[in-house]
């Protein structure tokens, strides 16, 4: 942490909430430094006492949702909106012909730890191509190829059948796999996201949404170190 800092900075890494929340207990006067009252971008140095009310955080961190949702295909990720949680944004986005798993929250400290390409957290694909597989395509993809001025990190490759493949990628660049397949002339038919880290999508219906909890949010926050 380089001081000084903004403290709703200061408090997101504190991991107390997310900036945005830290600038609702702010607000409302619930933040102190040095003994008075914290004003919204006030900067924080080392040796500055910061005080937070424990209580309204504890009550932010109860009002956080974490959804898993399958988004179908020909709708736009940001177009997503759910009537009973206002507040939820999805983590990253899914191309609008693609279809598959995206997690929705309301919690900003996710949106960091999820894609900042410092993180390499795991993501599944099911993809199908308009001809059939060649096993030097398949390679290619396991070691990287080159995309305009980039290289792709080394990726797990599973073939499933003839035109089917399965792909675990640890980076999401903007639509990534259609431009690796196009640049060995194959076109995706289908492109299905079936898990992000230990979210999968399994039991859910293009549409659908679940609530995540119990084991698997705990294992899915630990593992983005919150």
């Amino acid at each position: 942490m380089e001081f000084p800092i903004r403290i709703n900075h200061y408090l997101a890494l504190k991991q107390y909430c997310s900036r945005r929340m830290a600038d609702k207990l702010i607000a409302g006067g619930k933040v102190k430094i040095n003994g008075k009252v914290a004003a919204i971008g006030q900067k924080v140095n080392e040796a500055d006492r910061v005080e937070v009310d424990l209580p309204a955080v504890k009550k932010i961190s109860e009002g956080r949702v974490y959804l898993a949702y399958h988004k179908p295909v020909g709708i736009d990720t940001h177009a997503v909106k759910f009537k009973n949680h206002p507040g939820v944004f999805p983590i990253g986005r899914l191309d609008k012909n693609s279809h598959g798993l995206i997690l929705m929250t309301n919690d900003g400290r996710v949106t960091d730890r999820m894609l900042n390409p410092k993180y390499d957290h795991e993501k599944e694909y099911t993809v199908t191509v308009d001809k059939k597989l060649r096993p030097g395509f398949l390679e290619r993809l396991r070691t990287g190829i080159t995309i305009d001025d980039y290289v792709t990190r080394p990726a797990k490759v599973t073939q499933l059948n003839d035109h089917k493949f399965k792909i675990v990628l640890t980076e999401g660049r903007h639509h990534q796999i259609r431009r690796m397949c196009d640049t060995f002339g194959f076109t995706v038919r289908s492109l299905k996201r079936e898990r992000i880290m230990n979210i999968k999508l399994t039991g859910l219906a293009q549409g659908q949404q679940k609530q995540l909890g119990g084991a698997e949010l705990k294992l899915f926050l630990k593992n983005l170190g919150l």
